[in-house]
């Protein structure tokens, strides 16, 4: 199984998402994470998915979207030529003996504490998801209390653009 990004450009207007959504639901195919938010147009919003599964299912997903009224394009991400970042925020039980070890570790992913209090660290990181799941299995043995993960975003490289 391979993990697929797909861009999708759709029409800026409610309801939009929902029908999207229900799409792969109708069809079985399973959301790994889902982005979503205005363009630089305001006319227009862009979603972005994350899809495991075989190069046929993701063919016919493109084939699916693409009859869609809503959707103006549809793209899947080419690895090597797409810049693919993600945001996760999250909150580390702190304890005075385990600081430096907990901003040690932090320093080393260039994340941001973001917030601090006697019991608990906020600490902000955005990279590749490899990068976000290894922050996040350092920290597991600090004591999660909580966090949250935005979903990849992703545009292609050079002045290729989705739009065009």
């Amino acid at each position: 199984m391979e993990n697929f990004v797909i861009s999708i450009l759709v029409t800026n207007r409610s309801g939009v998402l929902t029908r999207v959504s229900s799409m792969f639901t109708r069809r079985g195919f399973n959301i790994d994470t889902l982005t979503v938010g205005e363009t630089e147009s305001p006319e227009f919003s862009r979603i972005t998915v994350t899809h495991r599964g075989d190069k046929a299912v993701c063919e016919q997903i493109v084939k699916q979207l693409e009859k869609m009224y809503d959707v103006q394009k549809v793209q899947v991400m080419q690895r090597d030529t797409t810049v693919a970042r993600e945001l996760l925020l999250i909150k580390v039980k702190h304890f005075s003996e385990q600081r430096q070890d907990i901003m040690s570790i932090a320093d080393v992913f260039r994340a941001k504490i973001i917030d601090f209090s006697q019991q608990a660290l906020v600490i902000e990181l955005q990279g590749a998801t490899s990068k976000i799941n290894a922050f996040i299995e350092l920290l597991k043995p600090y004591g999660i209390l909580e966090m949250c993960r935005t979903g990849l975003v992703a545009l292609e490289r050079g002045g290729n653009c989705l739009k065009d």
